[in-house]
């Protein structure tokens, strides 16, 4: 790397706290509590198996890979240090397109619970394609200006989400207690209950609660920008980790207490459980306080992650992969600002596309499944990753994963193995889609165009690449 490119680094703003609320933004996901519930009791089982099978795997391997390149780029160090140029740039092109759908998918969740702060005549937005569009028009502008300004002023909003996260959870909890003392539970949890189904709907399900459980990660994109990260990262992780598998746990038996699975829905039923549990127990002015929290966990959590993936362009356009503007630095913010509104304007595209010829539900499942197949294809790269940086020698501050050698082959090949699953179940669109083979083109045709655009993107800057070196000899 040229020299005054590495001194044009970010500040390290980020300390233990700021990257533990991070984790947490990023880690959980209020939408998933409501999805999750959707099983019924055996919810409680399906997270304790994704988190065996995707969770742990990917936390012990992010902790080994972080320890052994701290550097910014995270997911793309490491691949590029496994598989070369070319896997380095498609793992972080993938992992920063599949966000960009993702964005507009959160906003949507958000947009619906909003409608909860107000009166009930409020509801009839649920089915308003503009109200969703402006919605996340607004979340993403607040994003996109908030990173600009820096980490130093973008963190606040990370940690307002995280807030806004733990605050309707413990609300939650509140009324599923209440609501268990007075009525008993809306939902039998006996043994038998417990199991998850085999249809083949419910195992579609599950592909959406191992992309819950993904995150791990994020933080390690903003690696120059972290206080001491080989020291901060793994016990960040670690303790995050407890706090979110709990969360997502406790959150949806709290709300099958109060609902049965069968009256609940993954845009809106975190919010429709809330506030009919709240009215049964005579405490409905919890609904609108709870509306507004989830609304700013939602909008945290996309300042989080608008934060975490802006990196990826920028450090693809530092090594010349991507045109050299995307690895400049704003001269009075330190923000890699030029990557960040390139991101912001393809985000405001797939708001648009997604709703093309679709209801609004309909748009969420395309951009949701949109979301998890292009997020899952560079956690392929990363657990390969693992298993082949296991040639490298490990210094004695490296920390491996426990059980060395053999046991991050077995992790790494876990952690795989669920993803190229994942990926597959994400491809069948869900029974109540009532355009089936539409919801499916858009999704195997969205996926291939990333994937094309990367490849392409990738040729031209190798290309560009070359001129500039045989033009310096």
């Amino acid at each position: 790397m040229p020299e005054n490119e590495a001194s044009n680094r970010p500040r390290r703003v980020m300390g233990f706290r700021d990257l533990l609320l991070f984790y947490i933004v990023t880690g959980i996901s209020l939408r998933w509590i409501a999805t999750a519930a959707t099983a019924g009791a055996s919810a409680v089982i399906i997270w304790l198996m994704a988190w065996c099978a995707f969770y742990l795997p990917l936390a012990l391997s992010v902790i080994e890979l972080t320890s052994r390149y701290p550097q910014e780029g995270g997911l793309y160090v490491w691949s590029k240090k496994a598989f070369g140029d070319f896997g380095g740039f498609m793992s972080g092109w993938m992992y920063w397109t599949s966000n960009i759908p993702y964005f507009p998918s959160l906003l949507y969740f958000a947009a619906s619970n909003a409608l909860f702060i107000g009166p009930a005549s409020w509801n009839h937005l649920q089915s308003s394609k503009l109200y969703f569009i402006l919605f996340a028009l607004f979340g993403i502008l607040l994003g996109t200006i908030t990173n600009v300004l820096g980490l130093s002023v973008g963190k606040w909003l990370h940690n307002a989400g995280a807030i806004g996260t733990w605050l309707p959870i413990g609300i939650l909890y509140f009324i599923g207690i209440t609501c268990w003392w007075k009525f008993g539970s809306a939902t039998s949890f006996a043994p038998s209950q417990l199991v998850p189904h085999a249809h083949f709907q419910d195992v579609l399900f599950w592909a959406t609660i191992v992309f819950a459980l993904g995150g791990s990660e994020s933080a390690s994109f903003l690696g120059d920008e972290i206080k001491n990260p080989r020291r901060n990262m793994p016990r960040a992780l670690i303790i995050a980790g407890v706090i979110v598998t709990t969360g997502y746990i406790l959150g949806s038996v709290a709300m099958l207490v109060a609902l049965p699975a069968s009256e609940l829905s993954g845009l809106e039923g975190l919010m429709r459980a809330i506030s009919h549990a709240a009215h049964k127990i005579g405490l409905g002015a919890l609904t609108p306080i709870t509306a507004l929290l989830i609304t700013i966990s939602n909008l945290g959590a996309l300042g989080a992650w608008f934060a975490a993936v802006g990196r990826l362009p920028f450090v693809a356009g530092i090594d010349r992969y991507l045109p050299p503007a995307f690895g400049k630095l704003h001269p009075r913010w330190q923000s890699p600002y030029v990557a960040l509104l390139v991101q912001a304007g393809c985000a405001i595209v797939f708001i648009f596309l997604g709703q093309a010829g679709a209801s609004v539900y309909s748009a969420y499942e395309v951009l949701v499944s949109i979301g998890i197949i292009s997020y899952f294809i560079p956690y392929l790269y990363l657990f390969a990753s693992l298993i082949k940086l296991q040639r490298e020698p490990a210094a004695p501050e490296i920390i491996r994963v426990p059980g060395g050698k053999p046991v991050a082959y077995f992790i790494g090949t876990l952690g795989f193995v669920t993803s190229v699953v994942t990926i597959i179940l994400s491809l069948v669109p869900p029974s109540e889609e009532p355009h089936k083979l539409a919801a499916v083109l858009k999704i195997v045709i969205a996926t291939a165009v990333m994937i094309g655009i990367g490849v392409a993107l990738f040729y031209a800057g190798r290309r560009r690449v070359q001129r500039a070196a045989n033009s310096a000899r």
